[in-house]
């Protein structure tokens, strides 16, 4: 299975006012491997940083503490 360079990450979370808001970011592939043996995709900052499977299940890395970071809906891009 081919491995994917970049993914769209869209998180949907509750907004100040009570209604859902939705975030995207871009990820791109590094050449780290997570704790699954998937590769490691990050944005720009590295800050957001998720283990994909080649099957689009992702788990998201902490980069720092006090972090709680939420599962995504992934869709690749390239």
């Amino acid at each position: 299975m081919k491995t994917v360079d970049r993914y769209r990450l869209t998180f949907t979370h509750p907004g100040p006012d009570a209604r859902m808001v939705t975030d995207e970011v871009v990820v791109e592939r590094t050449n780290a491997n997570g704790p699954g043996g998937n590769p490691v995709y990050s944005d720009p900052t590295g800050i957001l940083r998720a283990e994909i499977s080649p099957a689009g299940e992702v788990r998201m890395l902490a980069s720092g503490a006090y972090q709680s970071p939420i599962n995504p809906v992934v869709e690749p891009l390239s």
